[in-house]
């Protein structure tokens, strides 16, 4: 803003001030060598001194480049994607660049709208999680793109970055193994999910491994909801359950939900009914018990779709899925009943 006369400040402005002509001041403010020391600090000053801030697009037409990245992701209210947008929007401020945030809300009519305002906007390149059933022509997003989460995997010729979910479960069922839950009963998202079935075969292919039958796991399924947990919990309360009772659930938010239906129905955990969630979200801390979990790296995914990202935007050609590793978090909603635990227990159905 214009100090004296509450306009926005032009070049012209700073030109003036510095006492020096438009060409300097663009050749200053684009990081020319070719210029004084001298002129150079005068510009930098004037800048400062009228609040000039350049029009990005205007630079945008002169560049080619707009400075500004676009992100859709399934779920603002989710802190897992607020996670990872927050890992994208950080990476993306040490380039000196922008990031629009948009949530889809798993609807495939808003993800699309979301694109084309991106596009009408003019942003370098967008990272997306898929929510579409297929992307047949993937031209017409018209911008560099990376595809992140579970859902990318339909795109195997399409660079994408997300967590190993096959690591990610084996390291659920080994600590499930290793504190007496053989064959813990799952809770698992809706059936239109990519990431639900990618977890119940990570699970089905570990119990084979250890000779379990996967078929005695009993399974509720829900959305990936506090109040989904709560209700899937319910009726797996209602069923008949022999043996070490255990959860692992795929989704935190979801086992949060599951806990508070432990206590409605005046139960408690882990004496009663241990839970192992699934995402590593921050409120996992803070419930009682605190919730164990295994963590994704929602923010590492965030940081390293934008560093993809920038390097295709470059010129790179990557195609290739990028899986990363979780981690098991340890609090207190697993208990430990190794030590009276029979070898395998089968869960009734």
């Amino acid at each position: 803003m214009n100090n004296t006369t509450g306009r926005r400040a032009t070049i012209i402005d700073v030109a003036k001030r510095a006492g020096v002509s438009k060409s300097t001041v663009a050749r200053v403010l684009g990081g020319s060598a070719n210029i004084s020391e001298k002129a150079r600090d005068r510009v930098l000053k004037a800048v400062a001194a009228t609040g000039y801030e350049p029009n990005q697009l205007a630079v945008g037409m002169r560049s080619g480049r707009s400075g500004l990245l676009g992100i859709v992701i399934p779920d603002i209210t989710n802190p897992f994607w607020a996670e990872v947008a927050r890992g994208a929007q950080d990476r993306a401020a040490k380039d000196d660049i922008s990031l629009l945030i948009f949530s889809s809300d798993w609807d495939a009519h808003k993800e699309a709208t979301h694109l084309r305002a991106l596009r009408r906007a003019r942003v370098d390149g967008a990272i997306i999680n898929p929510v579409a059933d297929n992307f047949d022509d993937l031209d017409r997003f018209g911008m560099p793109f990376v595809f992140i989460g579970s859902s990318a995997e339909r795109f195997p010729d399409t660079l994408s970055v997300g967590s190993d979910i096959a690591q990610a479960v084996r390291l659920g069922m080994d600590i499930l193994v290793e504190r007496g839950h053989p064959a813990p009963a799952l809770m698992l998202g809706p059936r239109s999910r990519l990431a639900r079935a990618r977890f119940l075969r990570s699970v089905h292919e570990h119990c084979i491994a250890r000779d379990v039958d996967p078929e005695v796991l009993m399974v509720e399924e829900s959305d990936y909801t506090v109040e989904g947990g709560r209700s899937a919990m319910a009726r797996l309360l209602a069923k008949q359950w022999r043996g070490n009772r255990a959860v692992f659930v795929a989704n935190d938010l979801m086992a949060l939900g599951a806990m508070i239906a432990v206590r409605e129905a005046g139960l408690r955990c882990p004496e009663d009914i241990s839970i192992l969630g699934f995402d590593g979200i921050p409120a996992g801390a803070f419930s009682w018990p605190g919730l164990t979990t295994i963590e994704k790296p929602g923010r590492q995914i965030g940081i390293r779709a934008v560093e993809c990202l920038i390097d295709q935007i470059a010129g790179g050609r990557q195609r290739e899925r990028i899986y990363l590793p979780c981690r098991l978090v340890e609090r207190g909603s697993l208990a430990d009943v190794s030590a009276s635990a029979p070898v395998r227990v089968a869960a009734g159905r």
